[in-house]
């Protein structure tokens, strides 16, 4: 398989302003790729092109509204013919059981992981196929492996985005475009710290919950990023970083339906969105 040149070319990076977007971003940026930084803060984004070297474009918009994803893609598309590679890396987290959460919260979070991710890379995909060869690298997560108790919306967007990438690398066979997904293990970005929770659940018991799960969070988002770039350039079908994603990865093939047993005690804090706090 040919491997990609980013160097030269344009990476369309979303979810760019913060966390392993803006991660990815700056090292790119480094070495040398143009870059189109997608994202709907707008303060945020703009700081963070002032502060790379490279050519930098930016384009703000919410990805969950369809109509503003393919506008903003059209003119992607007209100021950057050069696309080879798009990295979606857009999305948050939410906290809370089922009973605690309403329908309208897990929609929101849907639209933010999933549909987010499916309108730009629909949006994109007629560029991505313009190139000679092109990559797809959707980020998917440790939890797109094993879905623990208390994260029912965010493990069924991250299984989603899963399904949504390996039926569309199995639709572009035989193209010039290929599909990835990257499945990490906690990386030190914030995103649980800043992400949401049911609006029933106690704001301490929200922080508490919150803080046991970033505690667990080893690996830096440096370290990722160049993971996730090498994957993308490499065009790999599936990236799992951290030792914890392998750990899990492997638990869940060997115990299928039992990997809960193992987890439990491990997650027991970090799920617990109804003990009163202290």
């Amino acid at each position: 398989m040919q491997r990609l040149t980013l160097a030269g070319n344009t990476t369309v990076v979303t979810g760019a302003a913060s966390g392993m977007g803006a991660a990815i971003a700056r090292q790119l940026s480094a070495e040398g790729t143009s870059l189109v930084l997608v994202d709907r803060d707008a303060t945020a984004l703009k700081s963070l092109a002032d502060d790379l070297p490279g050519p930098v474009g930016t384009y703000v918009v919410d990805l969950r509204d369809d109509d503003a994803v393919f506008a903003t893609a059209d003119e992607i598309m007209t100021a950057h013919p050069r696309i080879n590679a798009l990295i979606t890396c857009a999305g948050s987290s939410m906290l809370g059981s089922l009973d605690q959460l309403t329908l309208e919260e897990m929609r929101w979070l849907m639209d933010v992981n999933l549909w987010g991710t499916v309108s730009i890379t629909k949006a994109l995909l007629p560029a991505l196929r313009k190139a000679p060869a092109a990559h797809i690298t959707h980020l998917g997560s440790l939890y797109a492996l094993a879905a623990p108790a208390g994260r029912i919306p965010y493990s069924m967007s991250k299984f989603a985005v899963r399904g949504f990438s390996e039926a569309l690398r199995h639709e572009l066979e035989g193209t010039s475009v290929t599909v990835g997904i990257i499945h990490p293990a906690g990386v030190r970005t914030g995103i649980i710290l800043h992400g949401r929770y049911a609006e029933s659940i106690d704001p301490a018991v929200a922080a508490r919950a919150a803080s046991a799960q970033a505690a667990m969070y080893h690996t830096e988002p440096g370290s990722a990023a160049a993971q996730i770039i090498r994957a993308t350039e490499r065009r790999r079908r599936r990236t799992v970083i951290g030792r914890e994603a392998r750990l899990v990865d492997v638990i869940v093939r060997v115990a299928p339906t039992r990997y809960w047993r193992t987890m439990r005690g491990t997650l027991r804090q970090a799920t617990d969105t109804t003990t009163p706090a202290a």
